[in-house]
């Protein structure tokens, strides 16, 4: 029978246990699990060996929670890299840190009155994704006969059930593997629907769709209709998309029956992206009920494995309670089987950019943020003419156009600097926008004459829209800077209006204005919310 209390005062059996897992690493190897259990076995001759993958049974995870707890083993016997950890930002106030990338270690672990010795190994084979595997090992008890310790077994049980749970975490699909990232799901806490901007129609529609899916599991059993459901958020970059999917992670994490999500950054991975897909379905199945995010839809599934894609999501294995939102900046580059093809995408939100009345209420949403700060004069009947003056703007451009005019006031601007008022311009061709931001050309009267055949066309311009401004805010300075940075945003967005290329041609197909071109050249490939879904 094993003792390990008795390993607190002799360290020579982790020892030569360690010696026997380096010389196995320094040669040739078939199989490292059998090779290191042999190793264990020998070296602990009293004990029951039982070989898991980490994936399955985070048992140092378990411990840090407070279930268990674990101690290492110091001494020579171990391979670690220590490396420097900088703060989270530079002008931040955490310290800096050491953190250690244990490829061979060892702990006496406890659970529940049961003593275990743990060994980790972390290591890579030849064409496959690095592995993480752990041994635990259980003193052999009198009597007890079998492959398998049930000490063990019953620890595996309680850590895996614990494991396969999310714990203030979204799971990340990224490199071919699964991660639980606390960083992405921090990033998603206070986002509320009462924070998004959307014609109200659509925003009351989009939520009944999603929580009305993961409310009615026995009305689709009724029914005899599959409880699956897929939705397709489209429209140009920055109108609403990404902070629509941080508010229904953040509102279906908080039903009295949380709702797990899921976010796939690629489908890239070594053993090739069908493996991927795989992978990623076979985890929801698991995770059911739960959201299963793909973000830029149209580049993450390509010709090469659209098929198999659509084989999994079509589910010749169940996808019951899997609901998949799909986001993409360029609907018509969809295959039509996946954007026009019902029971699969069963529904498209369109995201467009912001009429007059959104562009009011988005202007209400900076102004009630700022209701008791005295640093900035901020009158209610400000809203309507910003909402004009922004004609055609995106909600990521409305942002922008806040966030610098504020700091430009914090700084002590006036506006007067720089402000250009826009003079009606009676014989050159100019450019205006209607309600829907679609672009139109206007020309004034008796200037076509002046025109030449096969002369070229004037570059058009983009101009401030002319409004009436009130006695009482002429001299209002957040007024007079708004209209000064609306000026420069729509310097910048004619700048590239010249440019060409995918991301032009949907724009115009799906909005049809220079801003809207703009604004889709302007996106960036990155994945949900900036945030890299890795925890230290």
């Amino acid at each position: 029978m094993g003792d390990i209390r008795g390993l607190d005062m002799d360290t020579s059996t982790i020892s030569k246990t360690f010696q026997g897992i380096r010389e196995h690493f320094s040669g040739q190897r078939e199989s490292t699990e059998l090779s290191i259990a042999h190793v264990l076995r020998t070296s602990h001759p009293g004990f029951d060996v039982t070989c898991t993958a980490k994936s399955d049974y985070d048992l140092l995870g378990y411990a840090k929670a407070g279930y268990a707890t674990a101690s290492e083993i110091f001494g020579e016997a171990f391979d670690a890299t220590r490396t420097y950890v900088s703060p989270s930002t530079r002008a931040g106030n955490d310290a800096p840190k050491l953190r250690d990338s244990i490829r061979c270690g060892s702990w006496r672990y406890t659970w529940e009155e049961n003593e275990f010795l743990l060994y980790e190994v972390y290591y890579h084979a030849p064409f496959q994704a690095p592995k993480q595997i752990c041994f635990v090992l259980s003193p052999r008890s009198d009597g007890v006969t079998g492959r398998m310790s049930p000490a063990t077994d019953a620890l595996l049980l309680a850590a895996g059930a614990w494991c396969a749970k999310l714990h203030n975490e979204i799971y990340v699909f990224d490199n071919g593997a699964w991660k639980k990232s606390k960083k992405l799901w921090n990033s998603v806490q206070g986002s509320s629907w009462d924070d998004v901007i959307l014609n109200q129609d659509m925003k009351a529609n989009l939520i009944k769709d999603v929580q009305g899916f993961f409310d009615n599991e026995k009305l689709y059993t009724n029914l005899a209709v599959p409880w699956k459901r897929g939705l397709i958020l489209h429209g140009v970059p920055g109108n609403g998309k990404t902070i629509s999917i941080k508010a229904l992670i953040n509102t279906l994490y908080t039903r009295p029956d949380p709702v797990s999500s899921l976010y796939i950054k690629s489908f890239t991975c070594c053993a090739g992206e069908k493996f991927a897909i795989g992978e990623i379905f076979k985890r929801a199945r698991k995770m059911a009920p739960c959201l299963l995010i793909l973000e830029d839809l149209d580049s993450l599934v390509r010709d090469k494995t659209r098929s198999y894609f659509l084989n999994e999501v079509d589910g010749l294995e169940s996808n019951d309670g899997i609901l998949m939102i799909g986001s993409t900046n360029h609907l018509d580059a969809l295959d039509p089987a996946i954007a026009k093809r019902p029971s699969r995408f069963d529904r498209k939100y369109h995201f467009k950019l912001p009429n007059e009345a959104e562009r009011s209420a988005y202007c209400q949403f900076w102004r009630k943020k700022l209701i008791d700060s005295d640093m900035v004069e901020f009158p209610e009947e400000l809203c309507d003419i910003v909402a004009k003056l922004t004609e055609g703007f995106s909600f990521a451009y409305l942002k922008e156009l806040f966030v610098i005019s504020l700091l430009s006031v914090a700084r002590g601007h006036t506006g007067e600097e720089d402000l250009v008022i826009v003079e009606e311009e009676k014989n050159d061709e100019k450019l205006e926008l209607d309600s829907a931001g679609k672009a139109e050309d206007v020309k004034a009267e008796g200037n076509t004459a002046e025109k030449s055949e096969g002369t070229a066309a004037p570059e058009k311009k983009l101009t401030v829209p002319e409004v009436a401004i009130p006695e009482s805010l002429k001299d209002n300075t957040l007024l007079q800077i708004l209209r000064s940075q609306t000026k420069m945003l729509l310097e910048e967005m004619d700048n590239t209006g010249d440019s060409k290329g995918k991301a032009g041609k949907a724009a115009e197909k799906d909005g049809g204005d220079a801003q809207s071109n703009f604004f889709m050249q302007r996106a960036q490939e990155q994945n949900l919310f900036g945030v890299d879904g890795d925890d230290e």
